[in-house]
């Protein structure tokens, strides 16, 4: 029986421990930091605070073997890494063995979104030459689309929700990106939304969220 994929970012190496680390989707919702060390077979799991961006303590953690310094460390190396469906990691101090599963990871139904045509086509487009997915492009691209859309200013204008307008306009180019004919459903968008968020707790759309707040209170200001 095959092992399923996982959602998580590809490996980096610690300099601080001799370990290496991924983020994640966490079982219990939400992204963690995993950090597996090269020494033994240790492992550890901080989640991360989608408002705040601070590392909690997913279970109880050696310090010893796992100093906060470490998931600092982690957190800087994976931060704006794409998320994709990866096999499994175990470390022994000889190899990296991609096929053997590891408690924690998430489980393979919540890949969907990952394997999308337009999540795929969002990390083409915007992901700069180290892989890393560039937040200020998209968002300027995003906001460009705002500014020109009528459907955007009608939803504006009658008083639709930011969370509303937000889903419509990464609907919108989202579909645009992938080439595809038919949008995706609302469920779809926020699981989307969602995914793109935990590569950067400080929020994927921060700018574009800034913007169509700023629209609204225009139209409030009239």
């Amino acid at each position: 029986m095959a092992i399923p994929n996982i959602i998580r970012t590809q490996a980096v190496e610690l300099t601080s421990i001799p370990a290496i680390a991924y983020k994640q989707k966490l079982n219990a919702g939400g992204a963690g930091i995993k950090i597996l060390r090269m020494d033994g077979d240790y492992s550890a799991v901080c989640s991360i605070d989608k408002r705040t961006g601070d590392m909690i303590p997913y279970g109880r953690i050696d310090e010893s073997l796992f100093p906060f310094e470490a998931f600092d460390e982690a957190f800087e190396l994976t931060n704006s890494l794409p998320y994709s469906a990866r096999g499994s990691i175990k470390v022994t101090p000889i190899q990296i063995d991609e096929e053997t599963d590891v408690v924690e990871d998430a489980p393979p139904e919540q890949t969907d979104m990952t394997l999308s045509p337009e999540y795929q086509a969002l990390i083409h487009r915007y992901s700069d030459e180290k892989g890393a997915l560039n937040y200020q492009l998209m968002n300027k691209d995003f906001i460009q689309f705002a500014a020109k859309s009528k459907v955007v200013s009608d939803m504006v204008g009658a008083g639709a929700g930011r969370d509303e307008i937000l889903a419509f306009i990464v609907k919108s180019r989202a579909t645009v990106l992938a080439n595809q004919r038919e949008s995706l459903d609302d469920a779809s968008v926020e699981l989307l939304i969602e995914t793109l968020d935990e590569i950067d707790p400080r929020s994927a759309f921060k700018e574009l969220k800034a913007h169509i707040i700023r629209l609204q209170s225009r139209k409030k200001g009239k």
